[in-house]
């Protein structure tokens, strides 16, 4: 049975990736001015923050289109595997930004909390009240809007870019509570906001984090991608049973290796034939999958039925 492999070409991949974040830069440059503008106009140290952060949004974007970039890039004689692994490393940047940015948000909101005592917090106008608002439904949708992308495409970087943009619709509700509240007579929950604000921040770089360096450690794939690789080896005529799988995550692509059991009665023509049956199999079944190699074990003389 011949199997023909159907896989999106990386330049169809990378053309997405550079189309969401050019419309990434673009709203989050005009999205962060708003924000500040609207921080410094209504005095409110929470929106000033939020637009900080949509402001990082925009290098965390230039860092996911080298990344991209770079991990489209073919095979050479250095990097005989690819370069998938550079989307980590542009996953772990962002994670870094993130965390940063998250502890000058925090830090600065401590500061304002502890003048707070002293009666000197402003109450925002509602300029920063609507600001917030604005940013809370851009950035859910640009979150949306990337995360498709990200799971179309199968890119970890751009995910990570996806999950950015959740964090500031998150930290935009954080300061629209503030605002509100602070509007409402308690002046200190604007900058308390701010810090609540550098606590999903620093989530959402853990959760980057922790993702690229299971890509990069060679992670295994779950079990139930792994059941449905094992079932689909066993389908392949001439498979007596599968006696080994391992599964390695390498960026966004997966390497698999697999030990089948073959009637040890086959000629080497045969069986390498039903080896490459199943390595098309996979390939084509699991488009993640980059390479499947596939290992062929005589079954014993007492088992020689299948």
């Amino acid at each position: 049975m011949k199997h023909l492999r159907k896989k999106a070409e990386a330049p169809t991949d990378k053309n997405i990736a550079m189309r969401v974040s050019t419309v990434s830069i673009v709203i989050n440059c005009l999205l962060s001015l708003f924000k500040l503008a609207a921080g410094i106009l209504a005095g409110s140290g929470a929106m000033i923050s939020d637009a900080v952060h949509s402001a990082s949004d925009v290098f965390s974007t230039i860092v996911v289109m080298a990344g991209v970039t770079a991990a489209n890039k073919k095979s050479d004689k250095e990097h005989p595997y690819g370069h998938e692994r550079m989307e980590c490393v542009a996953s772990i940047l962002l994670a870094a930004v993130l965390f940063i940015t998250g502890i000058g948000i925090g830090l600065g909101a401590v500061e304002k909390i502890m003048k707070g005592t002293s009666g000197t917090l402003l109450i925002p106008g509602k300029l920063a009240l609507e600001a917030a608002v604005v940013s809370i439904v851009v950035k859910e949708w640009m979150y949306w809007y990337t995360r498709a992308a990200a799971k179309r495409i199968n890119s970890g970087a751009l995910m990570a870019d996806a999950w950015h943009h959740r964090s500031d619709s998150l930290s935009s509700i954080g300061a629209f509570v503030g605002i509100f509240g602070a509007r409402m007579g308690f002046p200190v929950l604007d900058p308390a906001a701010s810090l609540v604000i550098c606590v999903f921040i620093g989530k959402a770089a853990a959760d980057i984090f922790r993702d690229a360096m299971d890509k990069m450690v060679d992670k295994s794939c779950d079990d139930k991608l792994v059941a449905k690789m094992t079932e689909t080896a066993l389908k392949e005529e001439g498979v007596c049973r599968v006696d080994e799988i391992r599964t390695r995550m390498f960026g966004s692509k997966i390497y698999v290796d697999i030990e089948i059991a073959a009637d040890s009665r086959l000629d080497l023509k045969d069986a390498h034939q039903i080896a490459e049956n199943v390595h098309c199999a996979i390939e084509t079944e699991f488009l993640q999958v980059k390479h499947c190699m596939v290992h062929v074990n005589p079954l014993e003389e007492q088992e020689q039925s299948c």
